[in-house]
């Protein structure tokens, strides 16, 4: 895995394929929906749920990414208000000799808290595929994010079949950076197989801010000694003063998600309802 640099891409119009919108701010009751659209082939569903925030899942027509496809999505947190956003499913990535494409921009208000909790990518033999999170934190919001991905296909003799993956995550706070994190992998570099060795996923789980202090804690927790060939590595490690990072690397897609539900066990706790107990 190597650095990667990326050009600032523009703004996609209104209503351009694959735009979605989500802005959300606090209510008298709670947090509320100001504004939610989504332009083929994305689609947002928008649950209720049991706690204090908003929820909203995306998904793509078509059951996953095809060739040419570009998803550009903009959430708006404000003051005060708590959102989810997560995925209905996996993130297919179909083979794609010109690739695809995600972004997504996040704007957190002061004491706002954005939960980002999307379901592994997964991208197919042949896939080209590129992605771009960015995050801005008022200087009191919070913020949990995961990012995960597999080896695609395993049970078809897919492991690390792609042509390339590239992602970067950036999170910054008041104009200044907290995070940034960026992986490249390319078939261009060398065999993928054989690079990745045992594994089939890798999860980066990071969190900031006062709402996720229970969070931080279980993430900072201390770690069992590791054992020779363990299926699951994980390594944590904080983040300036209110923030903590977590790695993982797992031997098969379950228990990489395993481990991370582990670490998001006092979620429910912050949110008022668990959103990894159940999909839509």
């Amino acid at each position: 895995m190597a650095a990667l640099a990326f050009k600032d891409a523009p703004d996609a119009p209104e209503h351009a394929p694959g735009r979605g919108v989500l802005a959300l701010e606090r209510g008298p009751r709670g947090t509320v929906v100001r504004a939610a659209r989504a332009n083929s082939p994305l689609k947002m569903l928008l649950p209720r749920n049991h706690g204090r925030g908003a929820w909203a899942y995306l998904a793509s027509f078509g059951g996953g990414l095809v060739d040419g496809d570009s998803i550009h999505v903009e959430v708006d947190v404000g003051a005060g208000a708590t959102g989810l956003l997560s995925t209905q499913s996996a993130t297919k990535v179909y083979r794609s000799p010109r690739g695809c494409r995600q972004e997504l921009h996040a704007r957190v208000g002061e004491g706002g808290l954005l939960v980002l909790l999307p379901d592994p990518v997964a991208c197919f033999t042949g896939a080209r595929y590129t992605q771009e999170t960015t995050v801005t934190l008022e200087p009191r919001a919070s913020l949990v994010l995961l990012d995960a991905f597999t080896c695609g296909r395993a049970a078809r003799g897919e492991r690390w079949a792609f042509e390339h993956y590239l992602s970067r995550t950036h999170i910054q706070r008041a104009g200044a950076p907290l995070f940034l994190d960026a992986i490249r992998l390319t078939s261009e570099e060398g065999p993928l197989p054989a690079r990745m060795g045992r594994f089939e996923a890798l999860a980066m789980l990071a969190v900031f801010g006062p709402e996720v202090a229970p969070l931080r804690e279980a993430l900072l927790r201390p770690l069992e000694p590791l054992r020779r060939r363990a299926p699951v590595i994980e390594t944590a490690s904080p983040l300036g003063d209110d923030g903590a990072l977590l790695r993982v690397a797992a031997t098969s897609v379950e228990e990489a998600m395993s481990a991370v539900r582990a670490r998001l066990k006092p979620l429910p706790q912050v949110l008022g309802d668990d959103p990894l107990a159940r999909k839509w």
